[in-house]
């Protein structure tokens, strides 16, 4: 069976009640499953996450992360921060950081450096707008996102990063990228970077309205190692369902 990285993305939602019992079933649902099975949580629960999940099959990380070690930044958590509470990852330009916050290129180059830096994993993201896959752009914008975020990174530190594609037409709309566009794009992505950094064996996910009721489909596509879980995830029997994805290789 392809092992398949099958992480959640709760973004702004949640809260102590509901994530109590929540820990608790996907610990035993990572205990069944050879799937590798991760969440990024808000930053305000990661000390909720290391005490619930910390020992457990699950990964546990943040959505965001600032580049520098510390300082006059209101508002920001550095990777000193979220070593404290042992997070094994970090959600790094994701499209609604890019888009709402404003994120640039440069400082996405610079997180995933920190990240690296500080031996937490970043999930670095990916994806072109609607308009900019109307306009043909697909690849272009991909290319550039992909090659400026790894601006003066070694190949050997490209290889421990985890890529996420995430068209960003298809995150939070209810329309998923069919699975032969998703699989395009991320063998594209693949290729880049086995051209580029000679690296054979990146993990790269898809993410965008991914469910349990495309993700049979999506996932035993050739190039695709998992998902990245957006609103999905907040549904336990949802995520479930999705977490006990089998694909064969």
């Amino acid at each position: 069976m392809k092992k398949l990285y099958l992480i959640g993305n709760m973004k702004m939602n949640m809260n102590c009640a509901v994530l109590e019992p929540y820990f608790d079933k996907i610990v035993e649902i990572a205990k069944n499953t050879s799937n590798i099975v991760g969440v990024c949580v808000p930053s305000v629960y990661i000390n909720m996450a290391k005490y619930m999940l910390d020992g457990s099959k699950v990964l546990f990380g943040a959505q965001n992360m600032y580049y520098e070690d510390k300082g006059a930044f209101t508002g920001e958590i550095s990777s000193e921060m979220l070593n404290d509470f042992g997070c094994d990852l970090v959600i790094v330009g994701h499209s609604e950081r890019r888009s709402i916050f404003k994120e640039t290129d440069e400082e996405i180059n610079l997180k995933v450096k920190k990240a690296l830096e500080s031996g937490i994993t970043p999930i670095l993201c990916f994806g072109e707008s609607l308009d900019q896959r109307n306009k043909n752009m697909a690849f272009t914008i991909v290319e550039n996102q992909i090659m400026k975020a790894l601006n003066d990174i070694k190949s050997e530190d490209i290889a421990r990063i985890i890529f996420a594609y995430e068209p960003v037409w298809a995150i939070g709309t209810g329309v998923s990228a069919t699975s032969k566009q998703a699989e395009e794009m991320i063998s594209f992505a693949k290729r880049l970077l086995k051209d580029n950094y000679n690296l054979s064996n990146v993990i790269v996910l898809y993410g965008g309205s991914l469910k349990s009721s495309n993700a049979q489909e999506i996932l035993s596509e050739k190039s695709i190692d998992g998902g990245l879980i957006g609103g999905a995830c907040l549904d336990i029997n949802e995520f479930e369902k999705i977490i006990n994805t089998k694909v064969i290789e």
